[in-house]
């Protein structure tokens, strides 16, 4: 599972390079998502733009991310794709995460859960 990351000021930026967050690298994700925020400031952003695809263990993947970096740290989401931002709706799982249009509008502090 590819991810890269970089700290901006109290922000961890952590971009997916995968086109899928699925059953197959569900596990694979949340371990190395584990890895990459051990030592994150407070607010993490991961930028989901490269990610065409999104399924039931990749939702429950991400949530488990969400729970893993909580209380001290909270994960918000950006750049979804059409695909993914209507699983996020479907499941309802929009109003759970802030959801930004983009890495730059989610550093810049504008979210936008449409």
């Amino acid at each position: 599972m590819e991810l890269s990351r970089q700290d901006i000021g109290n922000v961890r930026l952590i971009s997916v390079a995968e086109g899928r967050i699925d059953a197959s690298v569900a596990i694979r994700f949340k371990d190395r998502m584990r890895e990459v925020t051990e030592d994150a400031p407070e607010r993490i952003i991961l930028d989901l733009s490269k990610v065409g695809f999104l399924d039931s263990s990749g939702l429950g993947a991400l949530v488990a991310v969400m729970k893993m970096a909580a209380p001290d740290r909270r994960v918000e989401l950006a750049g979804l794709t059409k695909m993914v931002a209507k699983v996020f709706r479907l499941t309802r799982m929009d109003t759970v995460f802030v959801i930004h249009v983009s890495a730059d509008a989610a550093l810049n502090g504008h979210a936008d859960a449409g």
